[in-house]
């Protein structure tokens, strides 16, 4: 199955669990997700309310956490989702998570990941919305998940901090990060949350699929926008790829003799700003044997034309040739992060069926390691790549 997430009003965690549920996701099962959290007795409680939200109909997930003053940190977080018995996937999920609300809170405060306190991201109410919200997607096998552009409202927001401006500088950074297509809110206000925008920047592809409809699911946000009011829902669409369509996949290419190499790099560095999948170079032999190149760029039908752009902007080229690929297999993936002798670096798990079959170091991380310790990269990589596969081992025992 799979799930096309349409943000009309915008996006927040307890309204993905409101989409889930009203998909007859049981709440019972939720609560019982979130018991094998084992967090403390009268912590948390949970209530699927069915509601009216201007002309329509939806369900609210009444999340309601006793928090107190405690924060969070990273660590605490992922020792309370890892022990848990939930499947090992929406436990890695979970935590890939809230690893991206970390660094992006750091980043925006000026600190590191493992030192930020979560303040009101790390509340109780944001594990269940996450760890809800991937068990959810999990019990109901929705395989991909995709998104609408994000509606970002404007505004200030009190904090801990103070008065910070809206969009929230951490929902910004975890948007930017990901290269989402955003679009004015309808009104002024925060409509994206920290945690919903986290949730959508892990876990979604940004596009509207071609889907054999079956179901559509609404969820509930929790405040009303002001007049001229509009309903604050999030839908869910559910159904099956048709299997007779083509991919939202397409390879562009052009071939080029006239062009310093040097510019090479940046024209791929810009195709991947631009929302390309991939991108390679393949040495050409040209009419009278002039030697030549030809650019290739993988990316969807929706970033066609930005990709197109780039090209023609970038490059000595007249001319863009787009093929359309009938389908791509591709397995699940997720980032994690391990302990090396060098320092933390993060990899990238590969999944097959819901199991851990592949990882691999990312090289950024190690080549940033080597030049901290004034190390050769090929020790980092050896060592981080080692320690992977013993990662990789655990996970399957």
């Amino acid at each position: 199955m799979i799930a096309y997430l349409d943000m009309p009003s915008g996006i927040s965690g307890d309204m993905f669990l409101g989409c889930l549920l009203d998909a007859d996701w049981p709440i019972e099962r939720l609560r019982n997700v979130i018991s094998q959290l084992k967090l403390a007795d009268g912590e948390w409680a949970i209530t699927a309310i069915s509601v009216m939200k201007g002309p329509l109909r939806a369900t609210l997930a009444d999340v309601q956490a006793a928090e107190g003053h405690a924060h969070r940190h990273f660590a605490d977080i992922q020792k309370i989702i890892h022990g848990s018995e939930l499947p090992q996937l929406v436990k890695d999920r979970a935590t890939a998570v809230f690893w991206r609300l970390a660094q992006a809170e750091a980043k925006v405060h000026g600190t590191t990941p493992e030192t930020i306190h979560f303040h009101e991201v790390g509340a109780v109410d944001a594990i269940i919305d996450i760890v809800g919200t991937i068990a959810g997607l999990h019990d109901l096998g929705i395989e991909k998940l995709y998104a609408s552009p994000i509606p970002l409202g404007s505004g200030w927001a009190k904090t801990d901090h103070g008065q910070i401006p809206l969009p929230a500088p951490a929902t910004l950074e975890l948007l930017a990060n990901v290269q989402a297509p955003t679009r004015p809110a309808a009104g002024p206000g925060e409509w994206v949350t920290p945690t919903g925008a986290a949730l959508v920047a892990q876990l979604a592809t940004f596009g509207q699929p071609a889907i054999a409809l079956e179901k559509i699911a609404i969820g509930a946000g929790r405040k009303d926008p002001p007049p001229p009011s509009w309903p604050n829902v999030a839908r869910l669409w559910l159904g099956q790829a048709p299997t007779n369509r083509h991919s939202d996949l397409v390879q562009l290419e052009t071939n080029i003799d006239d062009m310093n190499p040097q510019l090479f790099s940046a024209v791929s560095d810009k195709l991947f700003a631009a929302g390309a999948k991939d991108v390679w170079f393949t040495p050409i032999q040209m009419k009278k044997n002039r030697p030549a190149i030809l650019l290739s760029a993988l990316g969807t039908t929706a970033n066609e034309s930005a990709l197109s752009n780039v090209i023609l902007e970038e490059t000595t080229t007249l001319g863009v040739r787009v093929h359309p690929l009938s389908h791509r297999h591709e397995a699940a993936r997720d980032i994690r992060q391990i302990d090396t002798p060098y320092g933390p670096v993060h990899v990238k798990l590969k999944y097959l069926h819901n199991q851990p079959i592949g990882i691999s170091p990312e090289f950024d991380d190690c080549k940033a390691l080597a030049e901290k310790a004034n190390v050769p990269i090929r020790l980092v990589l050896e060592s981080a790549t080692t320690a992977a596969h013993a990662f990789l081992q655990s996970l399957k025992s």
